[in-house]
């Protein structure tokens, strides 16, 4: 299975839900924010972590993972600003998404 690297941003909470998942899965996500956005490099995913978790919970992680190329496939690449600002958006409810983790470091 060919892989992709991807970085989530995260904060303590659910850095926690990811720990308790035994580092496989990312938890589900919350009504208020219905789509999962992994970014597509550690720098941006740095500057969220250090811009945004930080400030609303103190602290801010920098998960890596591999997602199987052939899922993510489905979705194109966002860029959402500058041209380190780029990230997938797969909405939460896509059957199959739980099974195409493939770990996270």
């Amino acid at each position: 299975m060919e892989t992709v690297t991807l970085y989530r941003p995260v904060g303590p909470k659910e850095l926690k839900l990811i720990k308790d998942s035994g580092w496989r899965e990312f938890p589900p996500r919350l009504p208020e924010q219905p789509i999962f956005y992994p970014v597509t490099n550690h720098a941006y995913a740095t500057q969220i972590a250090r811009d945004w978790n930080v400030k609303a919970s103190g602290a801010g992680f920098v998960t890596r993972f591999a997602m199987d190329a052939s899922y993510l496939g489905r979705f194109p690449v966002r860029t959402v600003g500058g041209s380190v600002h780029t990230e997938y958006w797969i909405p939460g409810g896509v059957d199959g998404i739980q099974c195409a983790y493939c770990g996270i470091d």
